[in-house]
């Protein structure tokens, strides 16, 4: 099998962690660097959460880099208020003493691009790819293809009434890539992704298992599911990063059509994704917007890759949920 390369852009993050966990557990790619920006929580802490993460997977070999720590207009807003103090459910893992992230985002990225056939699955704010874009737009566009998290459609916003909190954070980041990347961009938005929910039924299911893993995901969604509940009296957790990473390894999971998308920047809307199914703009496609989701399909393959040994119980838990049994 050929491993498609990947450079993961994040900003950890609870689901975060969970995209990591299941690229990371995906024969189909090779992860070459994890790349931090700031947007869940700042980037240093961001940075520290993914080596956290590496470590749980034994996977300290794969590198972290640090980009910007700052959108490139507005004054950074994090979401310490959905994703807990420390980025990962207020768990409190100790600091990896191990290995160290390093500096130099941005540059990795474009070195990487220019001397590997490499996409990119960006799963926070934008910011690292419009600073490649500033740095040195010839080479950022070499890649292969940009999967992101963020934007929505005809779904409602997650931190205004149009507005999803990744393109929030730095609307003029992604304004700048949608405009400038010239690349094949996939928007996995709140349209689909809000349809993954790891529910009530699937963390009991992880508890069950009685693994290390399935026990540091227990620990980190707790304040994750608590949040959703008081926010939204949603029962479990809405894992939006995932569904890109799986997306990008069977996109057959997911369906849309091409549209050309713009951001606004400012005022009210601020960040709002202004996807042009009506064609006023009269511009080319930029972006494939994803509208539908084969939910159980993704969350058997989110749980059976990364408990692969329970795979039985994993298929028969989901038939029973399929037929109201569970």
């Amino acid at each position: 099998m050929i491993k498609k390369k990947v450079i993961i852009d994040c900003d950890p993050g609870v689901d975060d962690a969970l995209a990591i966990m299941l690229a990371l557990k995906s024969e189909e790619l090779e992860v070459v660097g994890i790349t931090i920006t700031s947007g869940n929580v700042h980037g240093k802490k961001g940075a520290e959460n993914a080596l956290k993460i590496l470590k749980e997977l034994n996977r300290l070999d794969i590198p972290v880099y640090l980009g910007s720590c700052e959108p490139l207009k507005r004054e950074l807003i994090t979401a310490e208020d959905t994703h807990g103090c420390d980025g990962l459910g207020e768990s409190f893992l100790p600091k990896v003493e191990e290995v160290f992230y390093k500096e130099g985002a941005i540059d990795f990225i474009l070195e990487t691009v220019k001397s590997q056939d490499v996409s990119v699955i960006a799963l926070g704010p934008l910011t690292n790819i419009a600073m490649c874009l500033e740095k040195d737009a010839e080479s950022i566009r070499c890649l292969r293809e940009l999967v992101l998290m963020g934007g929505a459609f005809k779904s409602f916003g997650n931190c205004s009434q149009v507005a999803e909190f990744n393109f929030w954070v730095d609307p003029h980041g992604a304004e700048k890539v949608f405009k400038e990347l010239n690349r094949k961009i996939t928007m996995v938005g709140l349209d689909v992704t809000r349809q993954c929910i790891l529910t009530p039924n699937y963390i009991e299911m992880i508890k069950q298992f009685k693994e290390p893993l399935g026990d540091f995901i227990v620990k980190i969604t707790r304040f994750y599911v608590d949040f959703h509940w008081n926010q939204e009296r949603t029962l479990g957790c809405v894992i939006n990063d995932p569904l890109a990473v799986a997306y990008f390894i069977n996109p057959q999971l997911c369906c849309g059509m091409e549209y050309y998308v713009d951001i606004v920047t400012e005022g009210k809307a601020i960040g709002m994704s202004l996807v042009d199914e009506g064609d006023f703009y009269r511009q080319k496609p930029n972006c494939l917007v994803l509208t539908q989701v084969d939910s159980k399909g993704f969350m058997e393959m989110f749980l059976t890759r990364i408990f692969p040994e329970h795979k039985k119980d994993i298929l028969k838990v989901l038939n029973n949920i399929k037929y109201g049994l569970n």
